[in-house]
């Protein structure tokens, strides 16, 4: 049996014929470019429903546009990288733009190689969140398409970015937990081995915040930092390690959500409860924060307005790529809920 012969491909002539229309009438249509009517373009919209028209990629990227987006997540686990990519998506929503996701596993190597693949595929623009690249790196990518990075707090003449004030963030779990009576609070960082890279990382500026929050509330002699992941088990092997101190704390905070749910995870185990033994406090307020069963007070360090942000910035970078380079630095918020309380024993902590 013969195979069924292939379907013609649908071309702008012919949607130009179907909408009675010019296929440069077509054309601007498709750019959203100045000079076509109101009416013209529905009229052009509706040739293309009714003929099922895709433009064809390649062609695109000849004449020096394809309408995609490269946007690099560093690990597809963590709840809070959703929330970046629905900013994104939304801020797209009206435009042709398609977004294409690559892996970057937390690792340089395999952020070389999905970055390259999407600057040989023509993508307009691309959109680095929290790389772990060096600096040298991100605007080498930068050089070759436009780059927004996301989470990285350098600044640099070839790259936009979009941060949250991790220093301000930490110091409102920090004055939340003191303000409650605790003193011992302790912190579970994402460790990093490269100094290079470390202070313009989130989790450095976020054990930062921390050290000097607890230094504002005089309780510098109680600083306690424990060095694992951004992840369930970091979280999970860094409670282990606290409650192993001949003096717990009486609080935890956790660099991100995700790491939170380990210490949840290990102060259950211990045959503790939270917050009546322990209280607990993450970053990022993801969704699985606001659940019931779980109700994690939390940062809020706005991932749907940093990915929102990320898409402004790009989409204008697209458009001028000699315009000055723009930081946007956005103010985080606490989200108080049940994992936070007074220390069981207020009278027989030590005082500040």
């Amino acid at each position: 049996m013969e195979p069924p012969a292939r379907r013609r491909r649908v071309t702008i002539v012919d949607v130009a014929r179907h909408a009675q229309v010019s296929t440069t009438a077509v054309s601007k249509v498709l750019r959203g470019a100045y000079g076509a009517s109101p009416a013209m373009r529905a009229k052009v919209r509706q040739a293309i429903d009714e003929l099922g028209y895709r433009p064809h990629a390649g062609a695109r990227g000849l004449r020096g546009q394809t309408f995609t987006l490269g946007v690099m997540l560093p690990d597809i686990r963590n709840p809070f990288f959703p929330e970046i990519l629905d900013g994104i998506t939304d801020a797209l929503e009206d435009t042709e733009y398609q977004v294409f996701l690559g892996p970057g596993c937390n690792g340089e190597q395999a952020e070389a190689q999905v970055t390259e693949a999407m600057i040989d595929r023509g993508m307009d623009g691309i959109i680095l969140v929290a790389p772990v690249s060096t600096r040298e790196r991100l605007e080498h990518i930068a050089s070759a398409v436009p780059t927004v990075v996301i989470g990285r707090h350098g600044t640099s003449d070839l790259y936009d970015t979009v941060v949250d004030d991790d220093v301000e963030g930490a110091s409102l779990i920090v004055g939340h937990l003191a303000g409650l009576g605790h003193r011992r609070i302790a912190h579970i960082e994402h460790h990093d081995t490269d100094p290079a890279r470390l202070a313009d990382m989130p989790n450095a500026r976020r054990a930062d915040g921390y050290r000097q929050a607890m230094r504002a509330h005089g309780l510098e002699r109680w600083t306690d930092v424990v060095s694992t992941s951004y992840t369930q088990e970091g979280g999970y092997q860094g409670a282990k390690q606290l409650l192993t101190r001949p003096h717990r704390p009486t609080a935890v905070f956790a660099g991100a959500d995700i790491a939170a749910m380990g210490v949840l995870e290990a102060v259950t185990e211990a045959g503790l409860s939270v917050p009546d033994d322990i209280s607990v406090a993450g970053y990022d307020n993801t969704t699985f924060a606001a659940l019931g069963p779980i109700s994690l007070t939390s940062v809020d360090q706005a991932g749907h307005e940093m990915g929102h942000s990320a898409v402004r910035l790009l989409l204008d970078r697209i458009t001028d790529r000699r315009r000055p380079t723009t930081r946007v630095v956005l103010s985080p918020t606490l989200v108080p809920r049940r994992t936070t309380a007074p220390p069981a024993e207020r009278g027989s902590l030590p005082s500040p």
